[in-house]
């Protein structure tokens, strides 16, 4: 049964709803115990994989509780794990789990090489599906309507392959969003909201790798149909979606007029909605998703690091009283907290899904570096994430830095904070989580918005000193004291912010930083030159730092006419 067929069969949407909410309602009691499924986590994937070559090199058949692991295995990050990858990539079983992978998920490294991320049948039942699940229920138990119409979601990362790649064992290496879970992993309802909606697996032919044109084919179809939500997780793909209306206006209402997609008959002409169309860019002179949609409740995606600047001001371009709902925070190798209600960024620890480490942020990370268990945390405080479970990672430091809201009944309830990566010149060892929080205290202070921003760090010749850049796309046009005015309360409070950044600059190792305002469209345009070069879109993310030349050049430059 594909997902549209699903979700068309009776009782489908109150079969997903009972899943969901009884998969949140199970994780919401094991956090209850929080200690006591830790450990059940561990003794899990140790007996599971004692046997493998990983296990027996790490003698998991004498480990019993965590300071047993934490002496046994090393932290490590993905090239330690990739040799036993390619191994088992190349079907050799037995390596890092017991469980032969079924498919690899892919994920882009900061290199920009495809990960291969294997994924067991095993993971999925115990990790993976029990949040995927659960991850949906503030969004269908608040706005229920969403699961009332197989089109009442535009769904904008779901991206299926007829053909997809293959590892050298013959098995898919694609995203997670291009993963058939219910063909996979024998889980019908696993399809996600929005996957049986007419553009989900579009009707006409086009080329694997064009994926602006089936971005436009997804959006003429959707303008017909009564979308009440979005889901982006890749807040950039939300963020592109007003753009491309504009965009691509004029060829979507000449098809709906026509019955046609992407030049080819399809349906039926519908020149009534073609001209209700019409007369809402007549109108409204630039028509947003809020004209085309005007019951959208819900966007669904990250909403914290850089997305944090521009989303208040996007959901306006979506309609009065819009929520914003945060995804989960995972990567592709596995999830870290699932959001249990409405918090508008963090979600709690998935206590049953990985076994739980963490360093301190400012630390760098080495594979004797002194961890933290969960109930060691501090609120306020941020982290780097190192998990193991059983699919084959142990003790995984996934290269993403967490901070920690709160912790209710003494579990840590968490937000993504950025990438560990730190931008660092002159020994100011900046995070992106302290430019974003010194950007957000500039931005209040001067009473401005943004549609995005990114840095680097320039050298002008005969200059004493780097200086940060900082590109900005104003929401709307700042005057010359505004900007001014924000380049110094951003200067001021990224010395707040870091203690490495306040000594540089007094110093005088670092400069001033300076302000390069651009155009509202720019990092649109960006975007979109980075999709149409091959990328897709869910891995085409905002990026804060941005130190390479060409890159800089394409965002910065002069518009394309």
């Amino acid at each position: 049964m594909t997902a549209q067929q699903g979700w068309a069969a009776p009782g489908h949407a109150d079969r997903y709803r009972e899943r969901v909410l009884a998969e949140r309602d199970r994780l919401t009691e094991a956090l209850t115990d929080l200690r006591g499924r830790q450990q059940d986590v561990l003794t899990d994937l140790l007996g599971f994989n004692a046997g493998t070559e990983f296990g027996r090199r790490h003698d998991f058949d004498r480990i019993r509780h965590v300071d047993d692991f934490r002496k046994a295995v090393p932290v490590q990050d993905y090239a330690a794990h990739a040799p036993l990858i390619e191994r088992t990539a190349e079907g050799e079983p037995n390596l890092l789990s017991a469980d032969r992978p079924v498919v690899y998920f892919t994920s882009s490294g900061s290199t920009g090489a495809h990960k291969k991320i294997p994924v067991t049948p095993r993971f999925m039942r115990t990790t993976f599906f029990p949040f995927y699940y659960a991850a949906w229920a503030p969004l269908i138990e608040h706005f229920p309507d969403v699961t009332h119409r197989p089109d009442a979601v535009l769904n904008l990362k779901h991206d299926p392959l007829a053909a997809p790649p293959t590892t050298a064992d013959g098995h898919p290496h694609v995203g997670a969003s291009q993963v058939d879970f219910g063909e996979k992993f024998g889980e019908p309802l696993s399809a996600e909201l929005g996957t049986g909606a007419p553009w989900a697996t579009l009707p006409v032919d086009v080329a694997p790798d064009d994926h602006l044109e089936k971005m436009y084919l997804r959006l003429r179809l959707a303008v017909q149909s009564d979308v009440r939500c979005l889901i982006g997780i890749n807040p950039a793909m939300i963020a592109a979606v007003p753009y491309q209306l504009s965009l691509w206006w004029e060829r979507i209402v000449r098809e709906v007029r026509d019955g046609t997609l992407g030049g080819v008959p399809h349906g039926s002409p519908d020149p009534v909605r073609a001209a209700e169309l019409q007369r809402l860019a007549d109108y409204f002179g630039t028509v947003t998703p809020a004209h085309v949609w005007p019951n959208i409740r819900a966007l669904f995606g990250w909403t914290t690091g850089v997305a944090s600047l521009y989303l208040p001001a996007l959901r306006e371009r979506y309609g009065t009283g819009v929520t914003a709902l945060p995804a989960p925070v995972a990567a592709s190798e596995g999830p870290v907290g699932v959001p249990l209600d409405r918090h508008g960024t963090a979600g709690s620890l998935v206590a049953t899904a990985s076994v739980y480490e963490f360093a301190d942020a400012d630390a760098d990370l080495t594979p004797d570096t002194p961890t933290l268990l969960p109930h060691e945390l501090e609120a306020g405080r941020e982290y780097h994430v190192i998990f193991s479970h059983v699919g084959g990672l142990y003790r995984y430091a996934v290269g993403d830095v967490v901070r920690v809201v709160d912790l209710p009944g003494g579990v840590p309830r968490v937000e993504y904070a950025g990438r560990a990566n730190r931008s660092d010149a002159a020994g100011e060892r900046l995070r992106e989580s302290q430019v974003v929080r010194a950007l957000r205290t500039a931005l209040t202070a001067t009473g401005t918005q943004l549609v995005n921003v990114a840095c680097r760090v320039e050298h002008t010749p005969g200059a004493p000193a780097p200086h940060y850049v900082f590109a900005v796309a104003p929401s709307t046009p700042w005057q010359e004291t505004e900007a001014a005015r924000f380049t110094a309360l951003l200067d001021d409070a990224l010395g707040r912010e870091s203690a490495d950044y306040r000594r540089t600059r007094a110093e005088q190792r670092l400069s001033a930083p300076a302000l390069r305002l651009l155009d509202a469209e720019a990092f649109h345009r960006d975007w979109h030159t980075a999709v149409g070069s091959g990328i897709r879109p869910t891995q085409v993310k905002d990026r804060l730092f941005r130190q390479d030349d060409a890159l800089w050049r394409r965002l910065t430059g002069p518009a394309t006419p």
